[in-house]
């Protein structure tokens, strides 16, 4: 299985259509929005490890 880094996994849009997009994620139970995290938890969200189960 190869391996795509983040260049070639996404596609490149223009500028004009790109829109904002929210991320939640499971905190404690209950689901909040990546953008309302401190410096240090947006930190820890990047470094999670993402894994597909088959």
């Amino acid at each position: 299985m190869k391996t795509l880094t983040k260049q070639q996994a996404l596609p490149e849009f223009p500028t004009s259509l790109r829109t904002k997009c929210l991320v939640y994620t499971r905190v404690m139970g209950y689901h909040r929005p990546v953008e309302s995290f401190n410096i240090g938890k947006k930190g820890e969200h990047k470094q999670r490890l993402h894994f597909r189960e088959f």
